[in-house]
């Protein structure tokens, strides 16, 4: 009896080894995998594409579209059809026409006087048309300079009295720089992000030595001088049924109590309504203090990626709060890059299944918001329930620390706010709108790489701001700052400064 016991007890301990060793290697095996994956992670973003456009065939659409299986038809489950289209049957792009509002100049060539005649009979030749071609010239950037000229006069019969004609103001008191060259240099930088130590370059080609320092200055003021229009700016846009928010990391080197490698940010704020506005919003910090600062009770909606730091505006302020179904896609669109070449998994359903819902808001975008409501709870609402039923049973298969894992767990702790959009016809489906309004920003920011200070930081979000919202309207953004810069230091009160609005202004 003692010996089969102590067999017993030797088994028991065996297997519990034996499990323990087990674990030991499932785990290491999980590590591994999750550092092959990292491997390939970083490989696709050093090598590989960036776009996330993936063709229906990278979905494998046929092996995952259930109610063809059961005989069902369902128009959400459809894949998108795709057509090959040959060669010799595609159209030539259209040649590039010169629009008519911009004046010509005409260049006139004649025959010599002895080619006036006919080589055959000596007749004098009668003209009888023409035949033109059209070019595009450019005029490079031209320097001059406006002299304000204030006349004095005085009575003739005492020299006592003696009156001086008023200036208007100027964006910049004293300074060399009229409106117009505050709003060139603005959009060099902020519209088409030339940073200034280039535009001073240009300037010294011109013959006009302006150097960098003087440029950033002017632009400090200029951002400064605009925060009474930033302020009803902000007013407007709460007033929007939905804001959509996002943030990027920005550098500034001159920052009280942070050293000059640490992470500052750029937030920005839009709406798109028939009077669209975009806000930029310097901050040192991306902490939750931000979006409650920059968010009040008037605020209805917000449509925001997976960070909390959005939260505690949304509860203290009663915010209704969106996800966004574009980052849980991406999340399982980088699962696909990095998956073997000719194998199809969970990522491929969840993008099949993501795909489907996106044709839906394809369908219904210009629709009104009652319709678009209607046509969510009869298309998209099936599907999401869908979506969740085959979330939750793979769910508990998959590691939560493996590429997969992660966007699984995503799109499970993003659940409730993913599917907010269907409550409301007015909410979108994503937040690709306030990545779209960020992306110049960004691409400015691989060019000029900081922000000196902050002072220079905040300034930089007004002019943003103001650029921005002016292509928004469809208004040249030259035209609109350069009016502003010339209307706004002679502004007197709100309506003064409520009639520089991008919809109410008149351009000088």
């Amino acid at each position: 009896m003692n010996k089969a016991a102590d067999l017993t007890k030797e088994n028991s301990q065996l297997k519990r080894q034996l499990d323990a060793s087990t674990e030991k290697l499932k785990a290491k095996t999980n590590y591994i995998q999750q550092l092959e994956e990292m491997i390939k992670q970083f490989q696709s973003r050093q090598f590989g594409s960036s776009s996330e456009k993936i063709s229906p065939d990278q979905l494998g659409l046929g092996l995952f579209n259930e109610p063809e299986e059961s005989g069902k038809k369902d128009d959400n489950d459809q894949p998108e059809s795709t057509t090959d289209v040959a060669s010799h049957t595609r159209k030539k792009k259209p040649r590039v026409s010169i629009p008519d509002v911009y004046p010509r100049e005409e260049i006139i060539y004649d025959l010599s006087d002895a080619e006036k005649y006919c080589p055959h009979d000596g007749t004098a030749l009668k003209h009888i048309g023409h035949e033109d071609h059209e070019q595009l010239d450019i005029i490079p950037a031209q320097v001059k300079v406006l002299r304000h000229r204030r006349l004095k006069y005085a009575c003739p019969c005492c020299d006592q009295h003696i009156v001086t004609a008023k200036k208007p103001k100027q964006p910049i008191e004293k300074s060399i720089a009229s409106p117009g060259l505050l709003a060139y240099v603005a959009i060099q930088k902020y519209c088409d992000s030339l940073p200034l130590y280039r535009q001073s370059q240009i300037f010294t080609r011109l013959g006009i030595q302006l150097d960098r320092t003087n440029l950033a200055n002017w632009m400090v003021k200029c951002g400064e001088l605009l925060q009474p229009l930033l302020n009803l700016m902000m007013e407007q846009l709460h007033q929007a049924a939905v804001v959509h928010m996002d943030e990027t990391v920005l550098q500034v080197l001159s920052e009280s109590g942070k050293t000059a490698q640490s992470k500052s940010y750029m937030w920005v704020m839009a709406c798109n309504t028939d009077k669209p506005v975009t806000v930029f919003h310097y901050a040192p910090t991306r902490a939750k203090s931000v979006p409650l600062a920059l968010l009040n009770s008037d605020t209805k909606a917000i449509v925001v990626d997976g960070y909390e730091g959005y939260q505690g505006a949304c509860d203290q302020h009663d915010i209704v709060r969106i996800g966004c179904w574009a980052h849980a896609r991406r999340k399982f669109v980088d699962v696909q890059k990095i998956q073997p070449k000719g194998k199809t998994g969970k990522a491929d359903q969840a993008l099949t299944y993501i795909q489907r819902l996106y044709r839906i808001e394809k369908d219904v975008k210009d629709l009104s918001n009652d319709e678009r409501y209607r046509i969510r709870q009869e298309r998209a609402k099936p599907l999401i329930d869908k979506i969740r039923h085959w979330l939750e049973k793979g769910l508990p298969h998959v590691p939560p620390k493996s590429a997969l894992g992660k966007a699984l767990y995503y799109l499970h702790n993003q659940w409730d706010r993913l599917i907010v959009y269907l409550e409301n016809g007015a909410y979108p489906i994503d937040n690709n709108f306030a990545e779209n309004k960020i992306r110049p920003f960004v691409i400015g920011r691989k060019n000029w790489l900081f922000s000196a200070s902050e002072a220079g930081a905040k300034s930089s979000a007004n002019l943003y701001s103001l650029v921005e919202t002016a292509k928004a309207n469809k208004l040249n953004p030259y035209d609109y700052l350069k009016s502003v810069f010339t209307l706004l230091p002679n502004a007197e009160s709100i309506e003064d400064i409520e009639a520089l609005l991008r919809w109410n202004i008149k351009l000088v």
